[in-house]
């Protein structure tokens, strides 16, 4: 049986808000609200998936060799010494090429603290080499996320605690 070690929450509504006008510019407050009353939380397909799916949080169009950065609205708290890989759906990869731009995104246990209360934010672009325009729709899942435990050397002895999101423990 797989071990139970991880829940997935929303971000509160001003963190979203805020990542939501940071991405796509001003936004009525009444807009946002609609779209974060929307956000479905992580789920698994079938009793044998191993990801669980990320829902669109509002319809977008991705054009060929175009990128968009969508906030999710998501956080997810897990145990320590698990990580949460995301991918992009393999049949979005398969048919459009559509992709994440770190190529898989970790989420480390720790990032659930930060400032921005952990919100998982996904970057796609759209890849294709044939011309074929992505149309995601609000609620179909476009990423998938999967826990994996990891292990460190038995010389580490690392005490820096995170603040901060993508890059903030290397300064990059």
């Amino acid at each position: 049986m797989a071990k139970r070690i991880a829940q997935f929450y929303k971000v509160g509504f001003h963190q979203f808000a805020e990542s939501w006008r940071d991405t796509f510019g001003e936004t009525e407050e009444s807009e946002i609200r609609q779209i974060y009353d929307g956000i479905r939380l992580p789920e698994r397909a079938t009793a044998g998936s191993a990801g669980y799916d990320f829902f669109m949080p509002e319809d977008m169009v991705v054009e060929p060799g175009k990128t968009v950065k969508i906030p999710t609205g998501i956080r997810v708290r897990m145990e320590e010494e698990w990580v949460l890989k995301c991918y992009p759906r393999s049949g979005l990869g398969f048919k459009y090429r559509l992709q994440l731009n770190n190529t898989v995104g970790i989420i480390d246990s720790d990032y659930f603290y930060s400032d921005n209360e952990g919100h998982i934010f996904a970057k796609l672009t759209n890849d294709t080499n044939e011309g074929k325009t992505v149309e995601l729709k609000a609620g179909t899942g476009f990423m998938q996320g999967i826990f994996v435990e990891y292990g460190i050397t038995v010389d580490d002895d690392v005490q820096t605690e995170r603040n901060g999101g993508f890059g903030s423990t290397t300064g990059v």
